[in-house]
Formats: C-alpha cells, sequence, structure tokens
C-alpha cells in the first residue's frame, strides 16, 4: 500500500482471510446518547473518515492504500473480491483458459461508464498497454510482466501493440501470458485497480489531469467520486449507471480528512462519524463495548533502509539499528491495537503452502530484539566507517500513530546504539511517498501490504529494477529466485514455494529491512452500520453490499 498497502498468486487459500461484517449493538456509556438517535436513522448514508488525501485517481499511477481504497469502489476490474474474500465477475462474466494455462479468454457483460459510455474490451486494453508504456512510467508496471511481451515493453525492447492483450469485438478480451499460470493466478490479479479498464477517450480529454480532481475522474463501479476538496474532505455517490447498482444500497459516502485520533472519537461520540480506527489510549475505553472489535491485517509495518547511504550500506550498521528496536513494546504500550511484533516480512496467516502449512511456521522468525548483539554491532560498525557520532534522518508520515511510533524508534534506537542522533522529519502522506519514491531519504517507517494472495506480492518488491525498491537493495540470487517464481516454477507449487521461502531468508541474511510490526486495526463502528466488508488484498474495504440499518 504500498505502502499499501497493499497488498500473491493463489486465491486457493480463502480460508486464511478474515471476513469482517461491521455490526453490533451500542455497550459503551460514551455511545449511549446515540442510540434514540442511531435507530430512527434510516438515510444511507456512511460518515466514515480517511487519514490523508487522495495521491491520485489514475489507476495507472496509483501506488498507495489510501489509492486503492477508493479505487475498489469506484472502479471495477474483470473481477473483484466478495464478502468473503474471493474473486466473483465484475465486468467479466466468464472466461474460459486453454490447455496450457497460457490464454485466456474473457466474455464481459454489458456495462457502463459513468458518463454512459459502454465499458468494452478496448478498455482494456488501453488500460493494460498504458500501465507497462515506458513513456508513462508507471511504478506498478512489473505487476503486468506475466502477460505476453509487457516487461520487454516496460524496458523498451518491444513495441507497444505486442502486449499479449487483445479486444475481439467489444465484449471478448483475449489475454497471453508470457508462461502458464494457475486460474486463480490471473483472477486474482484483475481484482488489482492496475488491472482496471480506462476510458481513452475520457482520459485523453482530461489534458493531463486525470485523476487529480473529482470532475476528471470516470467510474464504472458502485460508486462515483462526486466530490473532493483537497485535503479536507471527499465523497461517494451511487453510481446508477454500475450495472449492478441494484444491491448497492448506500446513497452517499462522506470522507473528512482527519490525522488527529482523538478528534476522530470526538466526530464519532457526537454522531458525526459511523466509525474510527482507535490508537492505543482508547482501547480500553471501548473494548468492553459490542461494537468494538481488532481486525487482524496482512500489513508489515518496517524502516526502510536506503543501502545508498554511506552509513546504510554498512550490514553490521544495518543489523544493528534492527536488534536495538523493541518491538514488543511497540505493539503492547505504542499501538496496543491487535498489532504484534514482526521479525519477518511475509505475514503470518497469510498463505499456506502446497501440503497446507503456513508460510510463517515453515520459515519461522528473523532476528528477535537483542540489545547487546546491538550494541556490539554497532561498535564494529563504526569502526568499519571510522565514525563515533553518526546521525541519521528518519522520514515518517505526519499523522498521530505515525508520531508516536517515530518518537519510539527514536528513542530505542538512541538509547542503544551509542553515538547515533536520529532527527525525524514528518510529512503528508503523498509528500512522504514521493520522497521516498525519489530516495530522499535515509530511515523511514513505511508499511506494505499484499495486492493479491502470495507471497511474492510482498518479496518482489525487493527486486534490483523494481520501481518500488527504493531501499537499493540489489543481490543477483535473490533477482533469480523471484524471476523464477514468475515464470520457470509458475506451475510447480512446491519448488515455486520453496524459492519463496529462499528468498526471504536472502533478505534478512543482508539485512535489507527492519521490520517492526504486522498491524492490527481497532475499530469501533455505530451499530446501524451493516455489511462493510474488510479484504487482507488490495483496496481494504468493500462498501458495494453496506447498508444504515
Amino acid at each position: 500500500m504500498k505502502n499499501k498497502r497493499v497488498m500473491l498468486l493463489s486465491m486457493l487459500l480463502p480460508s486464511v482471510l478474515s471476513i469482517s461484517m461491521l455490526s453490533g449493538c451500542a455497550g459503551n456509556k460514551g455511545e449511549n446518547k446515540q442510540n434514540t438517535a442511531s435507530s430512527k436513522k434510516k438515510e444511507q448514508v456512511l460518515n466514515l473518515i480517511e487519514t490523508d488525501e487522495i495521491p491520485t485517481m489514475d489507476t495507472t499511477k496509483a501506488t498507495d492504500a489510501i489509492a486503492f481504497r477508493i479505487m475498489v469502489n469506484t472502479m471495477e476490474g474483470l473481477y473483484r473480491l466478495d464478502k468473503s474474500n474471493k474473486p466473483i465477475p465484475g465486468i467479466a462474466e466468464s472466461y474460459t483458459a486453454s490447455a496450457d494455462k497460457k490464454t485466456y479468454t474473457f466474455k464481459l457483460r454489458d456495462a457502463n461508464w459513468s458518463n454512459g459510455d459502454p465499458v468494452t474490451a478496448k478498455d482494456f486494453v488501453y488500460a493494460w498497454r498504458r500501465l507497462v508504456d515506458p513513456k508513462v512510467g508507471a511504478e506498478y508496471a512489473y505487476i503486468m510482466y506475466y502477460v505476453k511481451n509487457a516487461q520487454k515493453i516496460n524496458e523498451g525492447k518491444a513495441a507497444l501493440d505486442s502486449l499479449g492483450v487483445k479486444a475481439s469485438g467489444d465484449k471478448t478480451l483475449v489475454v497471453e501470458l508470457e508462461s502458464p499460470l494457475p486460474e486463480s493466478t490471473l483472477i486474482a490479479l484483475t481484482t488489482f485497480p492496475s488491472y482496471f479498464p480506462l476510458n481513452e477517450k475520457f482520459v485523453n480529454a482530461q489534458a493531463g489531469k486525470f485523476g487529480l480532481e473529482a470532475a476528471n475522474t470516470l467510474s464504472n463501479g458502485p460508486f462515483t467520486l462526486s466530490d473532493w476538496k483537497h485535503n479536507a474532505s471527499f465523497q461517494f455517490a451511487k453510481n446508477d449507471t454500475y450495472w449492478d447498482a441494484k444491491t448497492v444500497k448506500l446513497k452517499k459516502i462522506n470522507f473528512n480528512i482527519v490525522k488527529d485520533v482523538s478528534t476522530a472519537v470526538n466526530l464519532y461520540e457526537g454522531g458525526q462519524i459511523d466509525q474510527v480506527s482507535l490508537s492505543s489510549e482508547f482501547v480500553d475505553k471501548y473494548k468492553s463495548s459490542s461494537n468494538f472489535k481488532t481486525e487482524p491485517e496482512a500489513t508489515i509495518f518496517y524502516l526502510r533502509m536506503n543501502l545508498n547511504n554511506p552509513i546504510l550500506k554498512n550490514i553490521n550498521a544495518r543489523k544493528a539499528i534492527d536488534l536495538a528496536i523493541d518491538k514488543k513494546s511497540l505493539t503492547s504500550v505504542i499501538l496496543n491495537n491487535g498489532s504484534k511484533p514482526a521479525y519477518f516480512f511475509v505475514p503470518k496467516d497469510f498463505v499456506k503452502s502446497p501440503d497446507g502449512k503456513d508460510f510463517r511456521a515453515l520459515n519461522g522468525d528473523f532476528n528477535k530484539t537483542d540489545t547487546k548483539a546491538a550494541k556490539d554491532l554497532w561498535t564494529k560498525a563504526k569502526q568499519e566507517l571510522g565514525q563515533q557520532q553518526v546521525t541519521l534522518e528518519l522520514l515518517n508520515y505526519d499523522t498521530e500513530t505515525a508520531k508516536k511510533t517515530g518518537e519510539y524508534l527514536k528513542e530505542q534506537m538512541e538509547k542503544n546504539l551509542e553515538g547515533l542522533t536520529v532527527n525525524i522529519k514528518q510529512q503528508p502522506f503523498k509528500q512522504k511517498l514521493e520522497l521516498v519514491r525519489k530516495k530522499e531519504f535515509e530511515l523511514s517507517l513505511d508499511g506494505w501490504g499484499a495486492d493479491y494472495l502470495d507471497a511474492v506480492s510482498y518479496l518482489d518488491i525487493f527486486v534490483s529494477n523494481s520501481p518500488n525498491n527504493s531501499s537499493s537493495y540489489s543481490n543477483p540470487e535473490y533477482d533469480k529466485l523471484i524471476s523464477a517464481v514468475k515464470s520457470s516454477l509458475a506451475t510447480d507449487e512446491k519448488a515455486r514455494f520453496d524459492a519463496l521461502l529462499k528468498a526471504e531468508k536472502l533478505l534478512f541474511k543482508d539485512a535489507a529491512i527492519s521490520p517492526l510490526y504486522q498491524r492490527g486495526r481497532a475499530i469501533i463502528t455505530k451499530p446501524y452500520v451493516k455489511d462493510v466488508y474488510y479484504h487482507q488484498i488490495g483496496g481494504d474495504y468493500s462498501y458495494k453490499w453496506a447498508y444504515i440499518d
């Protein structure tokens, strides 16, 4: 989510995902004053908050959790995730696969854009070509590399029209792949926003402003982005042109941008918003309420280290930083929201091996907190660097929880690593993403969630030439493993899974990152809010089935 995020290749394991129906009965004293009013609430309007600005509504250029959250509700691909986190037909009614699993033919349903134009196979061809067009420079182009010639095109080695996607009339889309893929793999990919269609005529008419204002967006999903006041609020309206509009009950969803949790809680108590994610100091207040719950997530937060920095280029310095941070106290005291310490990058309870074992059970934990080892490694690193005093800058988000986390990380590193000074640089979400993209940072607090249900959705961001590899980590052996996972081993489930396990081990052997926690989310929701569904992959929430009771 990226920084989502955010985040592969097997939809055969839906049992590892959580299904969330956000409903219940009020039980907290602070909510009781709202019960009488809420019982009379019949208007199909949901009031929510978002923590930051939408960076873009251009599916080709989006890379973050906020944008993906919006896109899966205002847009629709060939398939979408259902209430149980399984792919179900979206714009596609059905598909057939060739015997060698290299060619897939999708039959499209009758569907329209919010301006009345029909959604056609050409809209998918245009969007997929645009994603890999080197002139566009999309960071997520690599997610299309399963499609024939996508990587060659993106690297300037093949013509754009050689991409393995063709329109055979308005209602038939033919997709050719580089290597055989299981059906579950490709279908899972099509639920992700980078694979969504775009209306070429509309995009071109925006003269470079596509996705930057509400008026410059076009929807084919359950809702439209009807209003967007930058850095303040945005709004969804039910899309009456959506092919399944009869299922959509909500008329509007209002989002206000609120960074401060105490402000959000006050809005919730005052009946102005219907749901809020809680920070640690509010969990104890609400945890006895039947409207409170914690959501386990498949999002990993970690310290990204820029290996171009002369200090962080030193492997002992990186190992020392990782071992110096008490991650248990971070999750139990600072966060207190269901998050768990992470000594790994592929989350727990996310994907299983072909014989049914959790990825984490097979690869175990790496590098648990060890302050003595951290001090020894840091002393060695300073000797190798010829420096006794070291200053590093920590790039951070500007939300309340991120600020607390950043201060904690600074305290831990400075306390346990003698001679280290950590300066914190806090930035709004969009600006922080840009600084990371441009590699203008030393340390950065980042998060990553899977784009689809497979370990490679985490591990492929560290391939040497990945646009998401802002750490500048590079290991030819690692690159070779991930390349094999996506090509020669794609249909050999055991060998493929073993390669992914080996890749993660290599990542930690090289001390490429310092994982901090697997995020949980403590949520309090009004009892009249029904059937908002949470997803561990792609966009976090689906509002298609939600309603006010």
